[in-house]
């Protein structure tokens, strides 16, 4: 059974590990200076906390495969939803070894899928939130160029409208 993710990245940690562990009524399942993961069975959601820096908020959310078959059929979804998706083969994430595809919604908010591995002693590089940015600019991105029937304002991003076209 999959489960949900949420990521939020905080100014004060341990001021948001008292408040999420009261919440919660469970201590972290793993917890580390600069982060730390509940794994809840009611509501089931892998809720995870970080203080790396960054605009505090929710980070991103994501659904937590338990077995390759899920993680295909959730990687199938993505590819079906029409929208880029950057790929994370052998990803150091979070303290942990996943295998991860992030996609943006139409509103730009991320999402990950992963099924993890192990456990890692680092934190990992955590730049798939800004690699995934880059995708979905470059997916955005109007196409440059394009025939002058096409064209409908009076300047196309290559300069001016040739008036005898």
């Amino acid at each position: 059974m999959k489960r949900l993710h949420i990521h939020v990245s905080v100014e004060d940690l341990a001021e948001s590990v008292r408040f999420y562990s009261t919440l919660f009524d469970a201590p972290p399942t793993v917890a580390k200076p600069d982060y730390a993961k509940w794994m809840l069975d009611d509501p089931r959601v892998n809720f995870a906390v970080s203080a790396r820096g960054g605009t505090s908020g929710v980070q991103h959310l994501g659904i937590q495969a338990e077995d390759a078959a899920e993680l295909e059929e959730v990687f199938g979804r993505l590819a079906a939803a029409g929208r880029p998706v950057l790929e994370e083969a052998g990803a150091t994430c979070c303290y942990a070894r996943s295998e991860k595809q992030w996609v943006s919604d139409p509103q730009g908010v991320p999402w990950e899928t992963f099924l993890t591995h192990g456990e890692s002693t680092a934190y990992g590089d955590g730049g798939a939130l800004g690699r995934l940015a880059a995708v979905g600019e470059a997916a955005a991105a109007p196409v440059c160029c394009a025939p002058a029937a096409e064209a409908s304002s009076a300047v196309a991003c290559c300069g001016p409208k040739d008036a005898s076209a």
